[in-house]
């Protein structure tokens, strides 16, 4: 019946210069139900949900919110209705606080007219206390870790007293406690009789959480289902539309000569006495908990932060890197854990983003040699094969997976002997993951040595060759591929190094 659903939306329709991105798409959303939405890059979870928030308007198609006809064309609209967003991508203001960001724009007002921020620090802090989250109301947002910035978000969502919220990857920067703590939150929510509308790449979570799972692929509704009739490998043949048969498909490659070599690097609590080494053809799997240290030994070995002691090697030949651009003439690349914040330049072009690391090989006299450039990028595009109607169009616009492929290209034009992966898969949907992967083993069979950061456990267990484990900035353990386990990885990476 009609009347059981808080949301409806019938026939919905959204096309973008030379892009149908939704498709006479229907969703029905229950009250005090988590319904997941899942479905590869680009599929259009993610457009439809800014259509619902007023961000985008709808070409066609009709949207019912508790039994009334709704027209949203903007955010406030939607909020004032009583649905609220959490976005992927986080968009504080750093330079505020807590508090501040909060309540932006609602601020609570004295018998003057102006901000009290006594009052609203004394909202924020019964806020936070009433679901769990120790954050001083008073801290500035630059002054957090990104994973306290999405639970302010998740907060700010709250704040709203929405009836309908909706989650776009909220958990794809916070640590595992952190995700247990939002899933307790979310069962507080729904037994209050708010429903959440969850967008998330993770399986795992869809299984735990979720009441009901609609499925989208590029841009249309493939099915809606209860969660309970759902199992993985049915829920990812709906997705992709084939079965992934292999999602981690390493292929067996030949180990050869040690490439690169850390020895005793230290910098600042979460780089202490780092050693180890990487060989041709291996891929190094890093685990750890998040502040293990891991991103941390990647930036340093790269020259983003200086190094306080240590030595680093490169075909067995000390080498001095203070610098990316060091880094680069040492035959190494990094694809940093943030595509969004230090990876792709969005307002540029796939072509321009490629080459932005490789600018000094394609301009030996400060002419641009355009020709190559084309050339080279093209062949890229091929082989790794990035989805895009053209290499000029912005990057922006591409899908996760696509922009996570167009950055490798940046590296690979740099013809790096030694690549370190910070979270190839973060945000990617699970069809593109095996892209990825796929990618990542063929550039070791042809030599590459490759470092991989991930903090998904089947990913590391899946791709390594040989895996280093961190805690707190040392590294605890190594484990061969053969003797890997999650139970002595999680044994490792919640050992701390007595001093």
């Amino acid at each position: 019946m009609a009347d059981e659903y808080l949301l409806e939306m019938k026939g919905i329709r959204k096309t973008f210069p030379g892009v149908v991105a939704l498709d006479n798409v229907d969703l029905e959303v229950r009250p005090g139900t988590v319904h997941a939405l899942m479905g590869e890059n680009g599929a259009g979870k993610s457009t439809l949900m800014k259509v619902l928030i007023g961000m985008y308007a709808e070409d066609a198609g009709t949207i019912t919110f508790e039994g009334q006809d709704v027209k949203i064309r903007d955010t406030k609209t939607g909020l004032g209705l009583g649905i609220s967003m959490i976005h992927q991508e986080l968009a504080p203001v750093p330079e505020m606080t807590v508090s501040e960001n909060i309540y932006l724009g609602r601020e609570p007002k004295n018998r003057w007219g102006l901000v009290s921020r006594r009052v609203m620090d004394a909202m924020t802090r019964d806020l936070l206390r009433e679901w769990g989250i120790t954050i001083d109301p008073k801290a500035q947002l630059k002054s957090l870790s990104v994973a306290q910035q999405q639970m302010v978000e998740i907060a700010k969502a709250i704040s709203y007293d929405a009836r309908l919220i909706i989650m776009d990857e909220p958990t794809s920067a916070i640590t595992e406690r952190e995700v247990a703590h939002l899933h307790e939150m979310i069962r507080k929510l729904t037994e209050r009789n708010v429903a959440i509308i969850y967008i998330t790449h993770k399986m795992d979570e869809v299984f735990k959480i979720s009441d009901y799972v609609t499925i989208f692929r590029d841009g249309q509704l493939i099915k809606t289902l209860p969660a309970a009739e759902l199992d993985r490998d049915k829920l990812i043949t709906l997705m992709v539309g084939r079965e992934l048969t292999q999602m981690f498909p390493k292929e067996e490659a030949p180990i050869g000569e040690v490439v690169l070599e850390v020895r005793g690097l230290r910098r600042g609590p979460l780089v202490k006495d780092v050693s180890f080494q990487l060989r041709r053809g291996e891929i190094l799997g890093l685990a750890g908990l998040m502040g293990a240290g891991r991103t941390e030994v990647l930036e340093t070995i790269f020259g983003i932060h200086k190094a306080e002691s240590g030595e680093i090697l490169v075909h067995g030949k000390p080498v001095k890197i203070t610098s990316p651009a060091d880094a680069i003439r040492a035959d190494l690349a990094l694809l940093t854990e943030d595509r969004k914040a230090t990876g792709i330049m969005g307002v540029l072009s796939v072509r321009d983003n490629m080459i932005a690391a490789a600018l000094p090989k394609y301009s030996p006299k400060w002419l641009l040699q355009r020709a190559r450039i084309k050339t080279d990028t093209e062949a890229q595009r091929a082989a790794l094969r990035v989805k895009t109607p053209h290499l000029d169009q912005l990057i922006q616009n591409l899908s996760g997976g696509n922009q996570q492929k167009a950055l490798i290209a940046r590296w690979m034009l740099t013809l790096p002997d030694i690549l370190m992966i910070d979270e190839p898969t973060r945000g990617i949907d699970v069809g593109a993951k095996s892209e990825i992967h796929r990618l990542m083993s063929k550039l070791a069979g042809q030599g590459k040595a490759i470092i991989m950061v991930s903090s998904e456990m089947p990913e590391v267990l899946g791709m390594s060759d040989r895996i280093l484990v961190m805690c707190e900035g040392d590294v605890t353990g190594e484990l061969s591929r053969a003797e890997a386990t999650q139970e002595k990885i999680m044994q490792l990476d919640t050992t701390a190094v007595s001093v």
